[in-house]
């Protein structure tokens, strides 16, 4: 199947992985399909953090929320690695503050408040309010929705 990848000349990932991610969009019908070819992008991603935005979204819609996670989880290794970000949150987290603006760490923060979305989906609570309350503390602003996330899982049942 050819594709046009010139279409998208802003998203900077190589040919070959946007050809990838193309084709998977294109056979969206056929989730095997797509899937395989999202499988080889993120096998091709290096440091291309795009594409791992890319397959979390395609998992995401696409209700696998296990390779949702599981590609968050890669996302905020790669940025922790690229960092050099430590992996405890207390001393992680006034790093987070301090660079809260530069574009790497918006996107770990994105991806993190998206992981806690993806673990509430798979019921595991406890994880994902812990998340979204570090997130919502971090995030003065709510660009990364985590506040509406633990407003809504800590939110009191309402009575009939």
């Amino acid at each position: 199947m050819q594709v046009d990848s010139t279409k998208f000349s802003w998203f900077e990932v190589p040919e070959n992985i946007k050809n990838l991610l193309m084709l998977a969009a294109k056979n969206w019908e056929n989730t095997l399909e797509s899937e395989i070819y999202i499988q080889q992008a993120l096998a091709l991603a290096g440091e291309h953090t795009d594409v791992f935005v890319a397959a979390y979204r395609f998992f995401y819609y696409k209700n696998n929320y296990q390779l949702a996670l599981q590609t968050t989880s890669q996302l905020l290794d790669k940025i922790r690695e690229l960092e050099k970000l430590p992996d405890d949150w207390q001393l992680l987290q006034p790093i987070l503050v301090n660079r809260a603006e530069e574009p790497r760490i918006r996107l770990y923060l994105n991806a993190y408040a998206a992981s806690g979305l993806v673990l509430a989906k798979l019921g595991q609570l406890e994880l994902a309010k812990e998340i979204s309350a570090r997130v919502k503390n971090i995030d003065n602003k709510n660009d990364f929705g985590a506040g509406i996330l633990f407003d809504i899982l800590t939110r009191p049942s309402e009575e009939d």
